[in-house]
């Protein structure tokens, strides 16, 4: 895998001058949008297909934005990006068929959802991308893995400041490396928010008071992520770095990467993500 150019000059979206189609306007396409209307997107260029918009999306300081316009007036658009549940996708697509022709680029989050699926679902589509980003996307410390399908270099590089606007892009051209991608990173960030929720639970069956308990272990996840994030050393290194032979650390290490310990349930954990992300793509 190839990683995006990270510098914040790169990804900005002042001179893009065609329209740009949202649909979907949950957790996920809200924070797309706002980075993009944060990096210089003009509002008259976008247009969201959202059925139940949330007041937030009507307060959003973007002139022009147009909320679910008549979608003939949209025909063959520079770039679509479906931002939906995968449950919902045959419907949520079919009325966007007389619309995407062969100049427009279809960008998709949706977990499960191939390229295969989308060729058939919009089969005018010039080109396409499937990604797959990660809730920190909403407070711009994402991350996403992103997959293309007869892109020229413009236009791949237009899904890379696209998908940059909420985080870190990763390159891949191997689809079937999308179903583990979705266990590790897409669904990653609940494994260490029941880290959070655990170590606090733990503390209180130590002793702590509830809300001790529940600062001491939020503080500590999140200060040790950032660490982690800023540290040229890889997680096994800063591990080693905190555990002090026969100290308290090590103690609780050796419950934890005993045989049965957390290695061995994350191995599982992923296992069971990915199978799943399988059976939602069919395969």
């Amino acid at each position: 895998m190839r990683q995006a150019n990270e510098s914040k000059d790169d990804p900005a979206l002042s001179d893009f001058s065609g329209t740009l189609v949202l649909v979907g306007a949950g957790k996920m396409g809200s924070a797309l949008l706002e980075g993009w209307l944060r990096l210089g997107l003009a509002g008259r260029n976008v247009a969201v297909i959202e059925p139940a918009p949330a007041p937030d999306l009507s307060a959003l300081n973007a002139p022009g934005l147009r909320l679910n316009p008549d979608l003939r007036t949209l025909r063959e658009p520079a770039v679509v990006v479906l931002a939906i549940k995968p449950q919902v996708a045959a419907e949520a697509i079919a009325p966007l068929r007389p619309v995407v022709g062969a100049a427009t680029l279809v960008v998709s989050i949706m977990a499960g959802r191939t390229l295969q699926f989308l060729s058939t679902a919009l089969p005018r589509a010039g080109a396409l991308v499937r990604a797959m980003p990660n809730t920190p996307a909403s407070i711009g410390r994402g991350i996403t893995v992103a997959v293309p399908l007869r892109t020229s270099s413009a236009q791949r590089q237009l899904a890379e400041r696209l998908l940059a606007a909420t985080g870190a892009v990763e390159w891949t051209d191997d689809e079937t490396l999308m179903d583990a991608i979705t266990a590790v990173s897409g669904s990653g960030p609940a494994y260490v928010f029941l880290l959070a929720e655990a170590l606090a639970q733990a503390g209180v069956a130590a002793g702590l008071p509830k809300s001790l308990a529940e600062k001491l272990a939020r503080e500590t996840v999140a200060g040790s992520g950032e660490l982690l994030h800023r540290s040229a050393l890889d997680a096994a290194a800063l591990r080693a770095n905190v555990t002090s032979p026969g100290g308290t650390t090590a103690a609780a290490l050796d419950v934890l990467m005993a045989e049965n310990g957390l290695k061995t349930l994350m191995q599982r954990a992923v296992a069971a993500a990915t199978a799943r992300s399988r059976r939602l793509a069919g395969g």
